[in-house]
């Protein structure tokens, strides 16, 4: 297969073949700036995967508020963790990630229980399960403070149908149940989130090996260590959709993109106040209080 145009020529035998006509000659810092990224990248690829033994941490407090993710495959908890993470780090909360499904391969959701085990073992976050209670009955015990779940438009199948299987099951638990809600993005960014949350360095990079875990899925596709090209688009675009148009951008470079809402006993109400803006050191836990 050979594809030509006035701009390179590709052989289609690797991505190398993509450069070959892409050289303009002219001297420039950009080229070698972007040169050197992709070779951190490629150096990144290289690192052990799965490896790291979880830090040593305190304990929850008894009584410590819940934020319960909502994941539609193992691997949406490390992608969407930065406002958990740092709600267990800073604010003593837990964290709690429901498998809503393993994938679908059947021959691979053994492997992706255990992946998505040492994940969460990593970050010091539990596993629940949602096979003998449901979902509703899985809230209904833990009570969280916060649910994280994929927003209605993420352009991933199984994301939107968690999205309305997460809406259901809050209906299900009566007028009196009231939480805070973080809707999440991946497959397709969120239109208008309302709350951006800076990913320290030490966070993300504990996010990406958190994700290393997941190996069946990074030895087809690296992308985990895409994880900070993702958090620093969050930063850029979060600038002005969260700070507001015309915003000066925030000192930070890495961030997640949320949607805030409070459940309010039958139906999702936007958090009242505009958009936030998390840098490392904020006060999460009256952010996200419902």
């Amino acid at each position: 297969m050979r594809f030509r145009n006035d701009f390179h020529e590709w052989d289609g035998s690797s991505s190398s073949g993509c450069r070959k006509n892409y050289d303009s000659g002219v001297t420039q810092p950009y080229a070698d700036f972007v040169r050197e990224f992709e070779a951190l990248l490629a150096r990144a690829e290289r690192l052990p995967r799965g490896g790291p033994a979880p830090a040593a941490r305190p304990a929850p407090k008894a009584g410590a508020p819940l934020a319960l993710i909502l994941a539609p495959h193992p691997d949406d908890e490390c992608i969407v963790g930065a406002l958990p993470l740092r709600l267990q780090r800073e604010a003593g909360w837990r964290v709690g990630v429901v498998p809503m499904t393993l994938g679908s391969l059947a021959e691979r959701h053994a492997g992706r229980l255990e992946e998505l085990r040492g994940a969460c073992a990593f970050l010091g976050w539990d596993v629940l399960s949602i096979e003998e209670d449901g979902l509703a009955e899985v809230m209904r015990r833990e009570r969280p403070g916060l649910v994280l779940f994929p927003h209605a438009e993420d352009a991933n199948s199984t994301h939107r149908r968690v999205h309305g299987l997460a809406l259901e099951a809050l209906g299900a638990l009566g007028p009196d149940f009231r939480c805070a809600v973080a809707e999440t993005e991946y497959w397709a960014t969120l239109p208008d989130p309302n709350l951006m949350v800076e990913a320290p360095a030490a966070a993300a990079g504990d996010l990406v090996a958190a994700l290393s875990f997941h190996k069946g899925e990074i030895e087809r596709n690296p992308y985990h260590v895409l994880l900070p090209c993702w958090l620093a688009d969050g930063a850029r675009r979060g600038a002005e959709l969260v700070g507001g148009q015309g915003s000066t951008a925030p000192a930070f470079r890495l961030a997640s993109l949320y949607r805030l809402s409070i459940w309010n006993g039958s139906a999702l109400e936007r958090a009242a106040a505009p958009g936030r803006v998390a840098a490392a050191g904020a006060d999460l836990s009256v952010i996200v209080g419902p």
